[in-house]
């Protein structure tokens, strides 16, 4: 048997590095990809390494033109280095904010390049090198809306919902795969507190999340043998809280 291993793509920064430092806790060694955040990735690969676990770091830019290519390279690469190789978690994300009337070519080839089509190629690629395993994609909790200011990024990260699901058929059984679309947990440094306050209202829960909250979402899909092409929302209800605009609340 072979030591369990998983590649975290976007693995040295937010939530990524929390995802990469809970896969290491739970007993994988970790594959760690980088973009640009390579200094980060190497705080990262020390911690990592620190807790007993091996840590290797894979460079790879998603809107390179041979990405295809590239991205089979790497999962042979991985393969080579880590025998148990066994988790993909797609955490690597790309985001501009912009209305469909302000959105060109340039913009939806990048936001889905990285959104979308990478975790698909990657997704293929896996499944070709490995036995069995999981696919974790980390989705978003917007794609219960639909948010016109965000539109190149948020389609994206739809089409990568439906993704999973597709995915999680073709794949299955050998291949379990499910997302996990988090709310209000990390919000961009640019968001004012006034803001964060203003999301929170809007959350049954009436909360921010935690990183803490992702991990043990992560926990739950790696662990139960028995979900699969499932979106798991951890959002504290705000993707459900759509009651609209109706008699009773006109005027409230």
């Amino acid at each position: 048997m072979h030591q369990q291993a998983a590649l975290v793509t976007g693995g040295a920064t937010r939530l990524g590095r929390y995802f990469s430092e809970a896969l290491a806790d739970a007993g994988y060694d970790i594959a760690l990809h980088v973009n640009r955040s390579r200094v980060e990735a190497e705080e990262v690969a020390r911690g990592i390494r620190a807790k007993g676990r091996e840590c290797e770091i894979f460079h790879c830019d998603f809107l390179s033109e041979n990405v295809d290519t590239e991205l089979s390279d790497l999962i042979h690469a991985l393969k080579n280095r880590f025998p148990g190789l066994n988790v993909l978690l797609n955490s690597a994300s790309a985001y501009t904010s912009a209305p469909i009337a302000a959105t060109d070519l340039a913009m939806l080839e990048s936001q889905f390049r990285v959104n979308m089509f990478t975790p698909l190629l990657l997704t293929r690629h896996f499944a070709e090198a490995v036995d069995e395993g999981q696919v974790i994609n980390i989705i978003d909790n917007k794609v219960a809306y639909h948010q016109f200011p965000y539109a190149a990024y948020l389609l994206s990260k739809m089409s990568l919902a439906e993704m999973t699901r597709m995915a999680a058929l073709e794949f299955a059984p050998r291949i379990r795969i499910n997302g996990i679309a988090p709310g209000v947990v990390l919000p961009a440094s640019q968001r004012t507190s006034d803001y964060v306050e203003w999301r929170i209202e809007g959350i049954p829960l009436k909360r921010q999340g935690e990183p803490a909250h992702l991990v043990q979402a992560l926990h739950y899909l790696l662990n139960n043998p028995f979900v699969a092409g499932q979106i798991l929302f951890v959002d504290g209800g705000e993707s459900i809280n759509l009651e609209g605009r109706h008699s009773e609340n006109y005027g409230h």
